[in-house]
C-alpha cells in the first residue's frame, strides 16, 4: 500500500509559506483511507487554492494512485 501521507505532504509543503507547520495524518480502513491535512491558519488558502483548484488538483494525483491499489483516499484540510 502507498504511503499516500507521505505524497500530501509533499505537495502541501510545496505551497505553504510555513511548510514546517504541515501535519498529515492517515487513517486506513479496508478499502478507505481519511488523509488529513493540517495547516498553518494562513496557509489554509494557499493549500485550498482559488475555487478550491489547489485541494482538487492534490485530491486527483493522490485518487489517481489509488487506483491501481483498488482504494478510494479521502483528503481533509483544516487549521
Amino acid at each position: 500500500m502507498p504511503d499516500y501521507a507521505e505524497l500530501v505532504r509533499y505537495m502541501v509543503r510545496a505551497l505553504v509559506t510555513t511548510p514546517d507547520a504541515v501535519e498529515v495524518t492517515a487513517d486506513a480502513g479496508e478499502r478507505r483511507v481519511r488523509v488529513e491535512v493540517r495547516v498553518a491558519a494562513a496557509d489554509v488558502g494557499l493549500v485550498i487554492g482559488r475555487h478550491g483548484r489547489h485541494i482538487e488538483a492534490i485530491r486527483m494525483v493522490v485518487r489517481s494512485a489509488a487506483l491501481r491499489h483498488q482504494q478510494q483516499v479521502q483528503v481533509e484540510v483544516t487549521e
